[in-house]
């Protein structure tokens, strides 16, 4: 096959596979008949010299040379999508579009009660789909589509065709039960080191950036329990003598809820940098323009679980850190 043959339809065929998994998947996603698709992915098996994919339990797998071919492929349809085949606009009190986010749990508790308040108010049949993915699995769902938005603090999440905004900074809090045998208003060094820990492990996300500090600055804790949930974190503290170290925005929640006060740390660590993320394909798409518009003017600067900007947030206001 000639450098001429590879047209755009056999690339956007190679997409489909990429995404669905199964011609007949493809087929229907391009609306086109199945032999088309086998047609087409015969034509670039001859073309790349190989399988591109194979079977395997019922799923149409990439190989190795397919997987080296994903990246480029979606880089080349997503700059004839935005930059020779321009989307139509997009009409927000119209369009019943449903937006994916990724999102932790403590990203939903975070970012969605003023984000979901702005989307009913401007787009009130849009809806919302938060799903979250491993950081290792998101980029592939932001490059196949299957994810519009990813917000929050992802390590190293980067790559030549992510982009990001930087939205504000979040710092860490210490909770502890308002009667705490051995800890009053403030917390020292001995104190955090005496203590028994409870933990959320998160691959990828902001707890990481904790632990390291711990490592740097060489400080060893008595840890008691690991969890990978913050939503079992306020019960547990509140009825024990156990501390825990999270987010400012899930200290201010907790506290508001539960028996719990906050605490300053007793060293310096770093705040996370919390970012909206997007993929190329998806960069002049007129809807997700429209929603990173939305993203970017509630909270560029601007962590909503402090001071009276947001609505939602001003009913937590009762909490305040002890320091």
């Amino acid at each position: 096959m000639a450098y001429s043959d590879l047209d755009l339809n056999l690339l956007k065929v190679l997409e489909a596979l990429f995404i669905h998994r199964s011609a007949s998947a493809a087929a229907e996603a391009l609306s086109v008949t199945q032999p088309s698709v086998s047609l087409s992915l015969k034509r670039l098996r001859s073309h790349f010299g190989d399988e591109l994919f194979v079977r395997q339990g019922g799923r149409m797998v990439p190989t190795a040379v397919a997987e080296r071919l994903r990246e480029p492929v979606a880089r080349v349809i997503a700059t004839v999508q935005s930059d020779i085949v321009p989307a139509g606009p997009f009409d927000p009190a119209s369009s019943d579009r449903c937006f994916v986010l990724s999102l932790s749990d403590l990203g939903e508790l975070t970012f969605l009660p003023d984000l979901m308040a702005s989307i009913r108010q401007k787009a009130p049949r849009v809806t919302v789909q938060s799903v979250t993915l491993p950081t290792r699995e998101l980029k592939g769902a932001l490059v196949d589509g299957d994810v519009d938005l990813a917000l929050g603090y992802f390590y190293g999440f980067d790559g030549d065709n992510l982009f990001s905004q930087k939205l504000f900074d979040q710092t860490f809090v210490c909770l502890a039960r308002v009667d705490h045998p051995d800890i009053g208003d403030s917390l020292s060094v001995e104190q955090f080191i005496r203590a028994e820990h409870a933990i959320i492990e998160q691959d990828g996300r902001s707890q990481e950036v904790f632990e390291r500090c711990l490592e740097t600055l060489g400080l060893e804790r008595h840890v008691v329990l690991r969890s990978p949930h913050f939503m079992s974190v306020p019960l547990l503290i509140s009825q024990s003598d156990m501390i825990t170290t999270v987010p400012l925005a899930v200290g201010r929640i907790y506290t508001k809820l539960t028996g719990l006060k906050m605490l300053a740390l007793p060293f310096q660590s770093p705040a996370v940098e919390l970012k909206q993320f997007w993929h190329r394909r998806s960069h002049t798409d007129p809807g997700t323009v429209w929603l990173r518009r939305i993203v970017s003017k509630l909270f560029t600067g601007h962590d909503p679980t402090i001071g009276d900007r947001s609505s939602f947030w001003k009913s937590f206001k009762g909490s305040s850190m002890n320091a």
